[in-house]
């Protein structure tokens, strides 16, 4: 399933090019690679054919040499988890932007287009994947909708599932954060894992301890990315779990798994991303800078660069990479520092990463297009009624997408709640955009405090993982105007304030990615950050927090289009 099937061919070439009886098709001369068994530099050529790594420890020759004097040689990094949508580019960009930062294999859950357009998410990312010059691996999305707290644009079931569990690209089943779902038994739930027994399932049980979390482990579910403190950490590595460190735009767990990262630990550790915007990626990096991180918190250069390929291969049972060693996929990354990750050369499957080789890819025509189908908003859409002063409020907690439940005493009057600035809390409403409800239905109306937003309004109709379209406002009037202009846009970001537009990116793929390249959208999210930051917000990436707001399974406090959630209950808020 994983691994390229190969040929008799394939393998004479390669076994008379190890031996030396042949040029090998590429040698990296003059460099020093990194060992991850022994943890040793070691002085030696690396000899390449038919995109394996067929040489180490002896002299080559190659049709190709390169020239890595002073430089060290690792094996490619794998982010073990992500969404593409969520880099806001397509499969194609994203390939170009963080391969050359040594990302070789990424790991992609389409659930986010998946809730958005169903089963042809599937067949656009899988395209995609076959496509890109990175071996970008396809986890199937195995909870549309996430929940039934929201409206989804699609649903997914385990018959859908299991038409595509058998493609080359494909792994196993992706993040199943439906937790009590799992826990209670659901039997949709159930149908799912057991389809998928014997394959990977990936895990998303933030909190999750003690006994829930030995039934959870009992499923089958043997690797998880929402572990927030070292304490939750180490008691899933010790049930079993492979535990994926997150740094992602928004969610930051690196700084607390920092110390959790040992060369002990190393084998059942990996990192991930989960979402990280072009603008991060452009001033910070990718896994090279999660890699860097970990090195400057005190982690042994041998544990971050294990963890960032051979144990994050091993967990998702990708064999053939992971290793500077004959057989292995040649997939490697030359750095100028290996303490600083600074990235100088990336090979994928043997070739060198450059624009001529981006050049030879086929296209993939996008999908998704003119899917924001929600109605038009006036500002009185956006009244709060409620029986008295003191309601539940959202508390945002930065470098988190967990979120407070505070119970706050609002001004109130003629039986609605408004807007505080002095305690930060600002209206949130979620409006249901893929044309499934009408009238004075679809609109999910609450208060949110941590933003610093002043006046104005910030829109997205990237909302996890429903993806409807969130809207964050200190004056209702502008938060009409946020939300109707990315019904024209086909979807995006906006700001807004005194009635007008003051910034805006298009993402019309699905509401949630753009035609854009990575460098345009980055160009895009600079303005659209500032004028965030004019109204006030002090919050570092606010587009993605706001993304996270109408996420109902992680605790506490979340909003939908049907109303506030209690996800402790994991029931909608009667007020």
């Amino acid at each position: 399933m994983q691994s390229q099937q190969r040929t008799i061919e394939d393998l004479g070439q390669t076994i008379a090019a190890g031996r030396g009886e042949t040029e090998a098709d590429l040698v990296i001369k003059n460099g020093r690679f990194l060992d991850l068994t022994t943890g040793d530099l070691s002085e030696s050529d690396v000899a390449i054919a038919n995109g394996r790594i067929v040489g180490t420890m002896a002299d080559y020759r190659g049709r190709t040499e390169i020239d890595a004097r002073g430089q060290i040689i690792v094996p490619g990094f794998i982010d073990t988890h992500l969404h593409v949508e969520s880099s806001l580019v397509t499969p194609h960009e994203f390939d170009r932007c963080v391969l050359p930062h040594g990302v070789t294999t990424a790991i992609c859950d389409p659930h986010e287009m998946a809730n958005v357009l169903g089963t042809p998410a599937f067949d656009y990312f899988l395209a995609s994947a076959r496509a890109t010059v990175m071996d970008l691996r396809v986890q199937l999305s195995s909870c549309v909708p996430a929940t039934h707290l929201e409206t989804a644009g699609a649903r997914i079931e385990a018959d859908d599932l299991a038409a595509y569990m058998d493609d080359a690209k494909v792994i196993g089943l992706a993040e199943f954060m439906n937790f009590p779902g799992v826990l209670h038994r659901d039997p949709q739930v159930l149908a799912k894992l057991e389809r998928f027994s014997g394959r990977h399932i990936d895990g998303h049980a933030p909190l999750v301890r003690g006994r829930d979390l030995n039934g959870y482990l009992s499923a089958g579910i043997r690797t998880e990315h929402e572990s927030t403190t070292a304490a939750e950490a180490l008691e899933k590595l010790r049930k079993g779990m492979t535990v994926l460190i997150r740094e992602g735009s928004v969610s930051k767990d690196l700084h607390a798994l920092a110390e959790i990262l040992t060369e002990r630990t190393s084998p059942f550790l990996a990192f991930c991303t989960d979402d990280r915007n072009p603008l991060d990626i452009h001033e910070e990096g990718h896994l090279d800078f999660i890699i860097r991180t970990a090195i400057r918190l005190g982690a042994p250069p041998l544990a971050a660069y294990r963890a960032a390929s051979w144990s994050a291969a091993r967990a998702f049972g990708l064999h053939d990479r992971g290793l500077v060693a004959p057989g292995y996929r040649a997939d490697l990354v030359l750095l100028d520092d290996l303490v600083d990750c600074r990235v100088a050369k990336v090979l994928s499957a043997g070739r060198l990463v450059d624009e001529a080789l981006f050049e030879t890819r086929p296209s993939v025509a996008p999908i998704g297009r003119n899917s924001i189908r929600a109605r038009r908003v006036i500002p009185e859409d956006f009244r709060t009624p409620g029986s008295g002063p003191t309601t539940a409020v959202m508390g945002v907690l930065p470098g988190k997408i967990i979120t407070e439940k505070l119970i706050l005493t609002l001004p109130y009057s003629d039986g609605c709640r408004s807007v505080d600035l002095d305690q930060d809390v600002v209206r949130v409403a979620v409006v249901e955009r893929h044309g499934k409800t009408s009238g004075n239905a679809g609109i999910g109306r609450g208060f949110v405090k941590g933003f610093g937003l002043k006046r104005g309004a910030i829109a997205s109709s990237v909302g996890h993982d429903s993806h409807n379209i969130t809207v964050v406002g200190a004056d209702d009037a502008d938060m009409a105007v946020a939300v109707n202009r990315l019904a024209e846009i086909e979807g995006g970001f906006v700001v807004a304030e005194g009635g007008r537009v003051l910034a805006e990116i298009a993402l019309p793929v699905a509401g949630l990615m753009s035609l854009l390249s990575f460098e345009g959208v980055h160009a895009a999210l600079v303005p659209l950050r500032a004028a965030a930051k004019s109204l006030g917000v002090t919050l570092a990436e606010p587009f993605l927090q706001v993304a996270f707001l109408p996420l109902p399974v992680i605790p506490h406090l979340k909003i939908t289009d049907k109303g506030m959630v209690d996800v402790d209950r994991f029931e909608l808020i009667v007020d």
